[in-house]
């Protein structure tokens, strides 16, 4: 936790990946091909800064990094497909190569290797369970310590890492917890997280006019404009003045320990836009679709600016001095205090505000971001995003099409809605927005 106050200063990319979304043409007696996952995501209108940004944090050429972007949005489509399919058996997933042009899935079942290959998918066969070993990190959130600072599951290596910073805790924990130490592997560290503390993505704010943090991400709930942030950040009632140090809202709610999670009302003064703080200029948010193990991320924050690195592992649990919390996503981008609560964006795609971490942006870090879309969910709000296209919608004459599905609603993979007749099941957890009507994303949801 990376904690600023007023005189010690508190501190996103790509959608995309491979295979098996809107492929194939249209004919004269076919209806025209749904669009696919790198269409949907839009990685062909990623902006110069955020390319300029991946080639530098990165190491890509402009080539590769526009590659990048398409490869990771159709291999995050793939994986949700194929973890629907493969269910209890499935092991996780993740990307490699400078363009993000392999994507691996695990599984547990022999019989499931074909059916992975026929994706254009990599195939690994491992004996256990993404499920199974998200189940041995929560027992040991419950029992962690300072010493034991961030447990998560590594689908490559197909087990659960623990970090300690002192010799000897990880094992103590096992031990208390009577966890399998075969599936663990332990990681010595010398660095403990903490939280980032300190109506644009990235801008400074200032609580209670001392403490600074960075604005994650601009929301509405109703007619109130405002953002997300980190929790950790303030708590309700907490007031807020801007980077101008202009009065600008106050923290509505706030979750920390446990999540890292808050949102700001902001007063009439403010307005919300769909825009993140780049290297320079303003990066466009067009959704909310969480990318894969291995893909591309940038992190813009008061302190330290814009920097990229890449998602390690989802779903991580870290132990900050204050207590743990659940949920986050691990990545390699650098962050410094006054950096937390910014906004981590892959591609146009919104990830998280951030938390914590180790580390700084001179030596290199590891830091944590709390997903967005818990936040949207918890809050009620939306998203603030640009470019929304509503599709051609009913014919004259024609009824609308009905169902379960709603637009602004936060859906989970594995939630279920129906749409003109037909019932979906969501394959990539996001905000559901006009013109990503289930029929019209099978990047996003599928027919069942």
């Amino acid at each position: 936790m990376l904690k600023r106050h007023a005189r010690a200063a508190c501190t996103a990319l790509a959608a995309a990946g491979l295979l098996l979304a809107g492929t194939g043409g249209a004919t004269a007696d076919s209806a025209p091909a749904a669009p696919s996952a790198a269409a949907t995501l839009r990685t062909a209108d990623a902006p110069p800064e955020l390319l300029a940004a991946m080639q530098r944090d990165l190491g890509l050429t402009p080539t590769q990094a526009r590659a990048r972007l398409a490869h990771e949005a159709e291999a995050g489509a793939t994986a949700a497909r194929l973890r629907d399919r493969l269910g209890p058996a499935f092991a996780g997933a993740w990307v490699d190569g400078a363009d993000a042009g392999t994507l691996t899935v695990a599984t547990t079942r022999a019989a499931d290797t074909a059916a992975i290959r026929a994706t254009g998918a990599r195939a690994e066969l491992v004996t256990r369970a993404l499920a199974d070993l998200d189940a041995d990190r929560a027992a040991l959130d419950r029992a962690a310590g300072p010493a034991t600072p961030v447990r998560y599951v590594d689908p490559r290596s197909n087990t659960l890492v623990v970090e300690e910073t002192e010799a000897g805790a990880a094992a103590a924990l096992l031990a208390a917890t009577g966890t399998d130490a075969a599936r663990v592997t332990v990681v010595r560290t010398a660095e403990a997280p903490r939280p980032l503390y300190d109506l644009r993505g990235g801008d400074a704010y200032y609580m209670n006019g001392s403490g600074r943090c960075s604005v994650g991400f601009p929301v509405t709930k109703g007619s109130t404009n405002g953002f997300a942030t980190a929790g950790h950040c303030g708590r309700a009632g907490t007031t807020t003045s801007g980077f101008n140090q202009v009065a600008q809202g106050s923290f509505q709610a706030s979750v920390f320990p446990g999540n890292d999670m808050a949102w700001v009302a902001a007063n009439t003064q403010w307005t919300a836009t769909p825009y993140v703080k780049g290297g320079g200029a303003n990066v466009q948010v067009t959704g909310s679709v969480l990318q894969p193990v291995g893909a591309s991320v940038c992190r813009s924050g008061s302190t330290t600016g814009w920097h990229c690195g890449t998602i390690q592992q989802h779903s991580t649990s870290v132990t900050y001095p204050e207590g743990t919390i659940s949920g986050v996503t691990r990545t390699t981008v650098c962050a410094e205090p006054g950096d937390s609560g910014g906004s981590y964006i892959s591609g146009s795609q919104a990830q998280g505000v951030t938390s914590g971490g180790s580390g700084n942006c001179s030596s290199g870090g590891t830091t944590f971001f709390q997903p967005l879309n818990p936040i949207l969910s918890a809050y009620g709000l939306t998203l603030k995003v640009s470019g929304s296209d509503p599709g051609p919608g009913p014919g004259p004459g024609e009824p609308e099409p009905g169902g379960t599905w709603k637009a602004g609603t936060v859906y989970a993979a594995g939630a279920t809605v129906t749409h003109g007749g037909a019932t979906y099941r969501c394959i990539q957890g996001h905000q559901a927005q006009t013109g990503w009507e289930p029929p019209n994303v099978p990047a996003l949801w599928q027919r069942v």
